[in-house]
């Protein structure tokens, strides 16, 4: 079956960090880019990071840049994002996202 499954809800105080998972199967997860984007309520869906298939090459909104960190372990076909000194406004649901198929998304709650 083919799918990508996401680590579950986070809530973290602001300033701290959190890593979220994204796991892939049924298909050669390897061969393609994948990106996290996120969708905060009544807000538009925004790209976050994306990787390179061999994971040498990476992308970063501005609003995350030197914050957060895309990763991949294509041994493990999974992708990480690493999020640190989180804000409120970082609060949303996270998706990963390929060419093949979407995960299920992850809340990520940031507050005091």
């Amino acid at each position: 079956q083919v799918q990508l499954v996401q680590s579950g809800v986070e809530l973290r105080n602001p300033g701290t960090s959190v890593k979220v998972s994204c796991k892939a199967s049924g298909y050669t997860f390897t061969s393609y880019y994948i990106e996290w984007v996120r969708q905060a309520p009544g807000k538009k869906r925004e790209f976050v990071a994306e990787i390179s298939p061999s994971g040498t090459s990476t992308n970063y909104a501005d609003s995350v840049k030197g914050r957060f960190t895309i990763s991949r372990d294509n041994a493990k076909n999974t992708m990480y994002l690493q999020m640190n000194s989180l804000k409120s406004e970082d609060t949303a649901v996270y998706v990963c996202d390929d060419e093949i198929t979407s995960g299920q998304g992850t809340q990520v709650t940031v507050s005091s």
